[in-house]
């Protein structure tokens, strides 16, 4: 049976470390499933030390959406980040919330088939001010409904303030 945990947070609140932390302590040989697309240089960057931060007892996947076309049976999967996969959906799909959310609900419910334990690490964009920008605010909307998707079916979830992790479920 999948066992899911959630970990959310802020921008820079330490959700990643918590993460990696978590899936070492379950695994001696985790998969990173990292979910972002190279958008420039300093986004390369971001990505390269994330990947320098990691060991070699890692799996490393890059998969911008169909995580499910991976075998990850009887495995800890930390997949980071909602917030960068739901991004390659919305903008796949000119905005359209509801087509993006649809989309990556079926795939998440594909991917979380197997027997394993997912990590999920997202970002809780929506703790801000309402942005000015009309897809800033359609993309808040997606993020703030999947968050809430993940957690309704999570196992775990914890909520990361300034590198302190508070269990929320």
């Amino acid at each position: 049976m999948a066992q899911i945990i959630l970990i959310t947070g802020g921008q820079r609140s330490g959700k990643s470390s918590f993460a990696q932390k978590m899936a070492l302590q379950l695994s001696e040989k985790p998969i990173y499933l990292a979910t972002s697309r190279i958008w420039d240089d300093e986004h390369q960057q971001r990505i390269n030390r994330h990947k320098s931060d990691r060991g070699p007892e890692w799996t490393n996947i890059e998969e911008e959406k169909q995580l499910s076309k991976h075998n990850i049976d009887k495995r800890v999967v930390l997949i980071d980040c909602v917030t960068l996969w739901l991004t390659n959906f919305f903008f796949d799909n000119d905005s359209n919330i509801d087509k993006s959310l649809n989309e990556a609900k079926l795939e998440l419910e594909k991917f979380t088939q197997p027997n394993a334990t997912f990590i999920f690490v997202t970002n809780e964009i929506g703790l801000g001010g309402m942005p000015e920008n009309a897809i800033q605010r359609k993309f808040t909307d997606l993020q703030g409904w999947m968050n809430q998707h993940i957690a309704s079916i999570a196992n775990e979830v914890h909520l990361m303030v300034s590198g302190i992790p508070i269990k929320v479920k």
